[in-house]
C-alpha cells in the first residue's frame, strides 16, 4: 500500500534531538570532553560577567559554537550562525533546544574580547590537555612545530600608502613599488603583506603556529603572529620553552626547515637537546659508491653524536 504523503509533518515532535545523533558519532565523545571542562572554567566565567542585569548569551555555548566552527571549517561566524539554526546536530552540541532562537552572529564580537581578557582560551586548551582521558594520549618528550599563513579580511586594495593619499582608490596598484615600512591596509592595519615562497604572490596575512606532540599528532600549544621572516622561529622558541618549562625535562624537536638553524644556533636551555630531522636543499647525484660513501659519512657521524648526547 502506498504511503501518504505530507508535506511538513506533525506540527509537535516528542523526540528529543539526542536520539538524533548515532551513537557512535564522533562528537558525542568530544561533547562529553568539553563539557567536563566547561565546567571547571564556571568560577573563571563568573569573574568576566556582572552579577545583575540582562543575561548574556552563555559563555559555554559560545565556545561550543567556536569549536563547531574550526571541526567544520565553516569560513565565517555568519554561515555558523546560518547553520546552527537548521542543523540538528549543531544544535545539540551547543545546548540549544530545537525550539531556542540562535543569536545574532556580532554577539561574539564583543564576548570574544571579553573571554580573551579573561585567558579563558588558553584555559579552556590547558584543562583540555589535562583531562584524564586526553593526557595519557600525549607524549612529553616528542614534538613538531609548524607554521601556516592566515589569510586576513582585506583586500590589496585597501593597502595604501602611511603618509595619505597617494594610490588613489588602490584599484591601480600594479607595477608600484609597495611594502610593509610604507604602505598599510586601511581595513586591517595589523595585517603584513608577506609571500609564503619565492615566485607565489604576496597577499594580506597573518601567520599561524602549532606545536603537536608526535604519539597521536595532536596539538599542545597555538599562536598567531603578525607575518614577517622571524615570526615563525620566534613562535618556535616560545612554545618549546614553555613547554620544556611546564614538563621539567628536556624535550626533542622536529621543526621545519626555516626554524632549524635558528632554533639550532640558540637552545631553548641547558636541559632540552635539540635532535631534529634536518632537510638539506637537493644535492648532486654521486657517481660512484665511493663517492656516495663519501657523502653520507659527515651525516652518519652527526646522528651518531646526537645518540650519544641523549645517552648521557
Amino acid at each position: 500500500m502506498r504511503g501518504h504523503f505530507r508535506d511538513q509533518g506533525g506540527l509537535f515532535s516528542y523526540i528529543s534531538p539526542e536520539t538524533r545523533v548515532p551513537a557512535l558519532h564522533p562528537l558525542r565523545e568530544i561533547r562529553e570532553l568539553v563539557r567536563a571542562v566547561l565546567k571547571d572554567l564556571g568560577p573563571s566565567f563568573g569573574k568576566l560577567y556582572a552579577s545583575e542585569g540582562r543575561p548574556s548569551i552563555p559563555p559555554e555555548q559560545l565556545l561550543s559554537a567556536l569549536l563547531l566552527q574550526a571541526f567544520y571549517a565553516i569560513r565565517s561566524e555568519r554561515q555558523l550562525m546560518e547553520q546552527l539554526d537548521y542543523n540538528l546536530l549543531y544544535r545539540w552540541f551547543v545546548g540549544l533546544a530545537p525550539d531556542d532562537p540562535v543569536w545574532d552572529a556580532t554577539t561574539f564580537t564583543k564576548n570574544r574580547e571579553r573571554l580573551q581578557r579573561g585567558d579563558v582560551f588558553q584555559k579552556f586548551m590547558t584543562k583540555l590537555l589535562n583531562h584524564p582521558q586526553v593526557k595519557p594520549l600525549l607524549s612529553d618528550e616528542h614534538f613538531s612545530v609548524d607554521g601556516t599563513l592566515i589569510e586576513a579580511w582585506a583586500s590589496q586594495k585597501s593597502f595604501k600608502p602611511k603618509d595619505g593619499p597617494g594610490d588613489g582608490d588602490g584599484t591601480n596598484w600594479h607595477k608600484q613599488k609597495r611594502s610593509n615600512e610604507t604602505h598599510a591596509s586601511t581595513t586591517d592595519p595589523e595585517s603584513r603583506l608577506y609571500r609564503k615562497a619565492d615566485g607565489r604572490e604576496a597577499k594580506l596575512c597573518y601567520l599561524g603556529h602549532v606545536a603537536m606532540e608526535n604519539r597521536h599528532g595532536l596539538a599542545v600549544a597555538g599562536m598567531v603572529t603578525t607575518a614577517d621572516g622571524r615570526a615563525e622561529r620566534s613562535a618556535a622558541q616560545a612554545m618549546l620553552k614553555a613547554k620544556r618549562r611546564a614538563i621539567g625535562h628536556r624535550i626533542t624537536a622536529a621543526p621545519t626547515r626555516p626554524m632549524t638553524r635558528a632554533i639550532m644556533s640558540r637552545p631553548c636551555g641547558p636541559s632540552m637537546s635539540h635532535h631534529m630531522w634536518r632537510r638539506t636543499r637537493a644535492r648532486p647525484r654521486p657517481a660512484s659508491c665511493e663517492e656516495a660513501r663519501s657523502m653520507a659519512a659527515p651525516h652518519a657521524m652527526q646522528v651518531m653524536a646526537c645518540r650519544r648526547s641523549a645517552a648521557r
